[in-house]
């Protein structure tokens, strides 16, 4: 089975990626007879980020933390969207069958359109975009958020259009959605997402991080008096990355009272570095050897351009070119 996954270049990625996205799909690929296809999406961050240096160091970034956090290039394809030029040559194949209407109900235009000056014809286009970087490499299975579910059922139908009108060339995707992925708090108790700037970076430096984690929102409620785990961010997150048994006990405190929120947030920071050391070590080396990093993509690449060709070429032969 061929799973692939598209991985925004915004940045560092956050403890809410790598327990919402990166640490689900490693454990995807992991079986036999499992091909997965991880790339970075960098072509699909111009509709919104212009400036080139921001653009490399989010790049490098999400490639470090997917490395350090165990994806295996040796048996799967990691590669940066840019880098496989075929994507955009059929982006216009499949942009000439894409009714205007299907384009124009995309979410992620209608976000916009009451701002048309704002968007721009990448955006408008980018469900397109999304469908070549899936059809290009016969992907079975998507794993997407309820959120891209309709861009999904965009490329199934550009897929089915064009098998229709010429011949049965493309795999039609199904969407891959984990019903069991936990929403992750973020420090201000709403989920962790960079657009509310509530996020936790495991790959802060210790300070940094400690900080990060003291900030965490949490209520009144006096020192000596028990406390309600279950409506508190920093014990939601300590059970995310704890043990079971860790986790009850912590549990334990909570609610017998005399233990202080203060105390639960240095728990819970020791937990990270505990939890994260490794992957931590891991990233920081890679930062700083971005040759190291560039290697590892190159090689999936590649691979990709290669598989790319091969179908471009059965798509040119269809369409008469």
């Amino acid at each position: 089975m061929r799973l692939l996954t598209g991985i925004q270049s915004t940045g560092v990625p956050h403890l809410g990626n790598i327990l919402g996205a990166i640490r689900p799909m490693i454990e995807r690929s992991r079986p036999a007879g499992v091909e997965a296809f991880a790339f970075i999406a960098d072509l699909h961050s111009l509709t919104a980020l212009r400036d080139a240096h921001t653009r490399l160091h989010n790049t490098r970034a999400v490639a470090a933390a997917w490395l350090a956090c165990g994806f295996d290039t040796s048996r799967h394809v990691f590669y940066r969207q840019s880098r496989v030029p075929q994507v955009c040559e059929l982006m216009w194949y499949l942009a000439c069958l894409a009714p205007y209407p299907m384009l124009a109900n995309a979410h992620s235009f209608k976000d916009k359109s009451a701002r048309l000056a704002e968007v721009n014809a990448g955006l408008f286009t980018y469900p397109v975009l999304m469908a070549a970087d899936i059809l290009l490499f016969d992907a079975e299975k998507v794993p997407v958020g309820k959120d891209q579910i309709q861009h999904l059922e965009i490329t199934r139908d550009l897929a089915h259009t064009f098998n229709r009108l010429y011949e049965p060339l493309f795999v039609v995707p199904a969407a891959e959605v984990d019903a069991q992925v936990k929403v992750i708090p973020g420090t201000d108790g709403q989920k962790m997402s960079k657009s509310y700037n509530n996020t936790i970076n495991i790959f802060l430096e210790e300070k940094a991080l400690r900080k990060s984690v003291m900030s965490i929102i949490t209520d009144s409620t006096p020192l000596e008096l028990p406390k309600n785990p279950d409506t508190c961010t920093v014990f939601k997150l300590f059970a995310l990355v704890a043990p079971e048994e860790e986790t009850q006990e912590l549990r334990s405190r909570y609610l017998a009272g005399g233990f202080g929120y203060g105390q639960a947030k240095n728990l819970l920071f020791e937990k990270l570095l505990d939890t994260f050391r490794e992957e931590r070590r891991r990233f920081s080396e890679l930062m700083a050897h971005p040759e190291e990093l560039d290697r590892a993509l190159a090689q999936g690449e590649e691979k990709a351009r290669q598989l790319a060709d091969d179908k471009l070429r059965r798509i040119r032969e269809c369409l008469g070119f």
